[in-house]
Protein backbone atom coordinates (compact mmCIF):
# COMPACT_ATOMS: atom_id res chain seq x y z
CA UNK A 1 0.00 0.00 0.00
CA UNK A 2 1.20 3.16 -1.07
CA UNK A 3 1.72 5.87 1.73
CA UNK A 4 -0.11 9.25 0.61
CA UNK A 5 2.21 12.46 1.32
CA UNK A 6 0.31 13.90 4.50
CA UNK A 7 -1.44 17.71 3.76
CA UNK A 8 -3.35 19.59 6.25
CA UNK A 9 -7.24 19.25 5.37
CA UNK A 10 -8.80 22.49 4.08
CA UNK A 11 -9.71 24.84 1.37
CA UNK A 12 -6.81 26.33 -0.31
CA UNK A 13 -6.54 29.14 -2.52
CA UNK A 14 -3.94 29.54 -5.08
CA UNK A 15 -1.46 32.29 -4.44
CA UNK A 16 -1.02 34.10 -8.48
CA UNK A 17 2.41 36.03 -7.31
CA UNK A 18 4.00 32.51 -7.34
CA UNK A 19 2.70 30.87 -9.52
CA UNK A 20 2.68 29.96 -13.12
CA UNK A 21 0.50 27.84 -15.52
CA UNK A 22 2.07 27.51 -18.75
CA UNK A 23 2.29 25.49 -22.45
CA UNK A 24 4.99 24.42 -24.80
CA UNK A 25 3.90 23.26 -28.58
CA UNK A 26 6.36 22.76 -31.02
CA UNK A 27 6.42 25.63 -33.76
CA UNK A 28 8.45 24.61 -37.07
CA UNK A 29 11.85 23.41 -35.91
CA UNK A 30 11.58 24.97 -32.22
CA UNK A 31 9.17 25.00 -29.70
CA UNK A 32 7.36 28.06 -28.34
CA UNK A 33 6.56 28.70 -24.69
CA UNK A 34 4.16 30.77 -23.28
CA UNK A 35 1.96 31.34 -19.86
CA UNK A 36 -1.27 32.55 -18.57
CA UNK A 37 -0.97 35.93 -16.64
CA UNK A 38 -4.61 35.97 -14.88
CA UNK A 39 -5.83 32.24 -13.28
CA UNK A 40 -7.75 31.17 -10.08
CA UNK A 41 -8.04 28.02 -8.37
CA UNK A 42 -8.93 26.14 -5.20
CA UNK A 43 -7.99 23.32 -3.63
CA UNK A 44 -9.90 21.07 -1.20
CA UNK A 45 -8.06 18.56 0.72
CA UNK A 46 -9.57 15.75 2.97
CA UNK A 47 -7.83 12.84 5.25
CA UNK A 48 -7.76 10.90 2.30
CA UNK A 49 -5.78 12.86 -0.24
CA UNK A 50 -7.21 10.61 -3.18
CA UNK A 51 -10.66 12.32 -1.74
CA UNK A 52 -8.99 15.58 -2.52
CA UNK A 53 -9.95 17.95 -5.37
CA UNK A 54 -8.99 21.05 -7.90
CA UNK A 55 -10.42 23.04 -9.86
CA UNK A 56 -8.81 25.85 -12.19
CA UNK A 57 -9.97 28.70 -13.86
CA UNK A 58 -7.67 30.27 -16.84
CA UNK A 59 -8.31 33.70 -18.57
CA UNK A 60 -7.46 32.85 -21.98
CA UNK A 61 -6.75 36.32 -23.07
CA UNK A 62 -3.95 36.56 -20.53
CA UNK A 63 -2.10 34.35 -22.56
CA UNK A 64 2.09 35.67 -23.04
CA UNK A 65 4.33 34.20 -25.06
CA UNK A 66 6.26 37.39 -25.30
CA UNK A 67 5.38 38.25 -28.88
CA UNK A 68 2.31 40.57 -29.04
CA UNK A 69 1.15 39.34 -32.25
CA UNK A 70 1.21 35.98 -31.97
CA UNK A 71 -0.43 36.32 -28.19
CA UNK A 72 -3.41 38.27 -30.70
CA UNK A 73 -3.32 35.30 -32.62
CA UNK A 74 -4.02 32.70 -29.65
CA UNK A 75 -7.14 35.07 -28.80
CA UNK A 76 -8.22 35.00 -31.82
CA UNK A 77 -11.59 32.70 -33.45
CA UNK A 78 -8.04 30.43 -35.35
CA UNK A 79 -7.34 28.86 -31.95
CA UNK A 80 -8.65 29.95 -28.53
CA UNK A 81 -11.72 32.36 -30.33
CA UNK A 82 -10.85 33.86 -26.31
CA UNK A 83 -14.12 36.63 -27.13
CA UNK A 84 -16.47 33.20 -27.31
CA UNK A 85 -14.66 31.16 -25.03
CA UNK A 86 -13.03 33.52 -22.94
CA UNK A 87 -11.92 30.73 -19.87
CA UNK A 88 -10.44 27.15 -19.75
CA UNK A 89 -11.26 25.26 -16.70
CA UNK A 90 -9.97 22.08 -15.21
CA UNK A 91 -11.91 20.08 -12.13
CA UNK A 92 -10.40 17.24 -10.99
CA UNK A 93 -12.42 13.62 -10.97
CA UNK A 94 -9.98 11.37 -9.08
CA UNK A 95 -6.80 11.94 -7.25
CA UNK A 96 -4.51 8.49 -7.15
CA UNK A 97 -1.07 8.46 -5.15
CA UNK A 98 1.04 6.44 -7.31
CA UNK A 99 3.91 6.79 -4.65
CA UNK A 100 5.81 9.49 -2.48
CA UNK A 101 6.23 11.33 -4.82
CA UNK A 102 4.10 11.01 -7.47
CA UNK A 103 0.39 11.52 -7.92
CA UNK A 104 -2.00 11.53 -10.67
CA UNK A 105 -4.65 14.04 -11.04
CA UNK A 106 -7.49 13.14 -13.44
CA UNK A 107 -10.48 15.84 -14.56
CA UNK A 108 -12.08 17.49 -17.26
CA UNK A 109 -10.20 19.96 -19.21
CA UNK A 110 -12.63 22.57 -20.90
CA UNK A 111 -11.35 24.89 -24.33
CA UNK A 112 -13.46 26.36 -26.54
CA UNK A 113 -16.21 24.53 -25.35
CA UNK A 114 -15.22 21.03 -25.42
CA UNK A 115 -14.42 18.86 -22.46
CA UNK A 116 -11.72 16.34 -22.46
CA UNK A 117 -10.87 14.37 -19.66
CA UNK A 118 -6.72 14.10 -19.15
CA UNK A 119 -4.35 13.13 -16.94
CA UNK A 120 -1.23 15.37 -14.87
CA UNK A 121 1.42 13.77 -13.39
CA UNK A 122 1.64 15.62 -10.19
CA UNK A 123 3.97 16.36 -7.62
CA UNK A 124 3.27 17.98 -3.65
CA UNK A 125 6.61 20.02 -2.96
CA UNK A 126 5.89 20.37 0.71
CA UNK A 127 3.78 22.18 2.91
CA UNK A 128 4.89 24.68 5.46
CA UNK A 129 4.37 28.42 7.51
CA UNK A 130 5.25 31.07 5.00
CA UNK A 131 6.10 34.60 6.88
CA UNK A 132 2.97 36.12 6.99
CA UNK A 133 1.55 33.63 9.83
CA UNK A 134 0.05 31.64 6.95
CA UNK A 135 -0.02 27.68 5.69
CA UNK A 136 1.38 27.09 2.05
CA UNK A 137 1.80 23.98 -0.37
CA UNK A 138 3.27 23.32 -3.19
CA UNK A 139 2.33 21.53 -5.67
CA UNK A 140 4.08 20.76 -9.59
CA UNK A 141 1.80 19.31 -12.29
CA UNK A 142 2.20 18.31 -16.31
CA UNK A 143 0.24 16.63 -18.85
CA UNK A 144 0.09 16.70 -22.35
CA UNK A 145 -3.23 17.16 -24.47
CA UNK A 146 -3.75 17.38 -28.81
CA UNK A 147 -5.13 20.69 -29.65
CA UNK A 148 -7.18 18.99 -31.90
CA UNK A 149 -9.06 16.90 -29.69
CA UNK A 150 -10.35 20.50 -28.46
CA UNK A 151 -11.23 21.97 -32.04
CA UNK A 152 -8.18 23.80 -32.40
CA UNK A 153 -7.15 22.72 -35.35
CA UNK A 154 -5.58 25.88 -37.39
CA UNK A 155 -2.34 25.49 -39.20
CA UNK A 156 -0.70 26.20 -42.16
CA UNK A 157 0.70 23.73 -44.38
CA UNK A 158 5.03 23.38 -44.77
CA UNK A 159 6.83 21.65 -47.93
CA UNK A 160 6.74 17.59 -47.35
CA UNK A 161 3.65 16.82 -45.60
CA UNK A 162 5.31 18.97 -42.37
CA UNK A 163 2.57 21.68 -40.28
CA UNK A 164 3.49 24.72 -38.63
CA UNK A 165 2.29 24.13 -35.24
CA UNK A 166 2.64 20.59 -33.48
CA UNK A 167 -0.54 18.88 -32.51
CA UNK A 168 0.38 18.07 -28.76
CA UNK A 169 0.62 20.62 -26.23
CA UNK A 170 2.72 20.03 -23.27
CA UNK A 171 1.56 21.80 -19.79
CA UNK A 172 3.00 22.74 -16.79
CA UNK A 173 1.60 24.20 -14.16
CA UNK A 174 3.51 25.24 -10.48
CA UNK A 175 1.84 26.76 -7.69
CA UNK A 176 1.92 27.93 -4.27
CA UNK A 177 -1.86 27.63 -2.24
CA UNK A 178 -2.60 29.22 0.99
CA UNK A 179 -4.50 27.34 3.60
CA UNK A 180 -8.18 29.44 3.76
CA UNK A 181 -9.90 27.41 6.34
CA UNK A 182 -9.05 24.10 7.83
Amino acid sequence: MTTAPAVTTGTWTIDPTHAEIGFTVRHLMSKVRGKFETFESTLTTTDVLGASNVSVTVDLSSVNTGTADRDAHLKSADIFDADTHPSMTFTSTGIEVKDADTIVVTGDLTIRGVTKSVELAAELLGEGGDPWGGTRVGVEATGQISRKEFGIDFNVPMEGDKVMIGDKITLSITAEYVLQQA
